[in-house]
């Protein structure tokens, strides 16, 4: 069995929103933004514990990172937080514009992100963002993988100098790692140590690449499951190792094909170590409405979609396609 514990179901934003508070507490240069979702993004307490220092500037989201761009070039440390297909496709300009390439410290929460955000549909299921804010020059992108390290994230991200996006979740998902844990921006974690196959996954999709390394267990599979929590910059070091050691990849995301986690580890091995990959992702379409899970299913982006990703590099890697 896999050493882990789930303690409960939560979600990231709520871990967000506690990170906030927190980081408020700890620095009064912390301010918080939202466009008239207040409640959604979970910035209701610090907007409580801190009304001086939060600022709703209702539906107008370029103008909130506008904001924001001046909160920072007079100190402050501003969260700009709304949905994620708010949050970067709608603002792309402004982001580009006035945080990335004025290498503002602004930090963009954003909430809602991936085929997760459910019955909202296909307009809300943001699956381009990763791609979006990476090519952005000296962007900062961390994915975290349930409640505590959403909180953990929000924590370092307060005290990362620099433009950062921090990608959240809608639905309540296991809550395994604790609080005490080690994170560090820019450096992945490895969960469960194989020789078979090396899985590099982030977010929702963490805790069922842990599901799919016991079920492959089962099968005298053993598999690598690392949390690739910062997509940018990218712990190259700890990903090539295991690329070498095991000599086949999987990538897991919640996320179109194009851009997101597995692109740049495919071009990381690419350049420098071409090894079998097999990447799992929404593959050249958009979302659709329905339930979380069902959605999750339908991409293959589930423990049994996992299992067949592992199956398949291992069989490449032996040459046995």
């Amino acid at each position: 069995m896999i050493d882990y514990t789930v303690t409960e179901k939560k979600d990231t934003r709520s871990g967000y929103g506690l990170g906030l508070l927190e980081a408020g507490r700890c620095n009064p240069n912390v301010v918080a933004l939202t466009a008239d979702l207040r409640d959604s993004v979970k910035m209701g307490a610090f907007a409580k514990a801190y009304p001086e220092r939060f600022f709703e500037v209702g539906i107008a989201e370029a103008n909130m990172i506008g904001i924001a761009a001046g909160l920072a070039i007079n100190g402050k440390i501003p969260f700009a937080s709304t949905f994620a297909n708010f949050a970067t496709a709608r603002v792309y300009d402004q982001i580009r514009q006035s945080v990335a390439y004025s290498q503002k410290n602004v930090k963009i929460a954003a909430t809602h992100a991936g085929l997760t955000v459910g019955e909202d549909g296909a307009t809300h299921q943001t699956l381009e963002d990763i791609g979006l804010m990476k090519m952005l020059p000296d962007m900062t992108i961390v994915v975290p993988c349930d409640h505590n390290q959403a909180y953990q994230a929000t924590l370092a991200i307060a005290e990362w100098q620099g433009p950062c996006y921090l990608r959240l979740g809608r639905p309540e998902v296991p809550n395994f790692t604790s609080k005490d844990d080690d994170f560090h921006i820019g450096k992945g974690i490895v969960l469960h140590e194989g020789r078979d196959v090396a899985v590099f996954t982030c977010g929702h999709l963490v805790y069922p690449a842990l599901l799919a390394a016991e079920e492959l267990a089962k099968q005298n599979i053993h598999v690598s499951v690392i949390n690739i929590h910062t997509i940018k910059p990218l712990d190259t070091e700890l990903i090539l190792s295991q690329a070498l050691k095991t000599g086949a990849v999987v990538t897991v995301e919640e996320h179109s094909i194009y851009g997101g986690l597995g692109d740049s580890i495919a071009n990381l091995l690419s350049r420098t170590a071409p090894t079998p990959i097999e990447m799992l992702a929404v593959k050249d379409r958009f979302g659709e409405s329905g339930k979380p899970q069902e959605l999750l299913d339908l991409h293959h982006l589930n423990v049994t979609g996992i299992v067949h990703a592992v199956q398949n590099a291992k069989n490449r890697k032996n040459g046995n396609e």
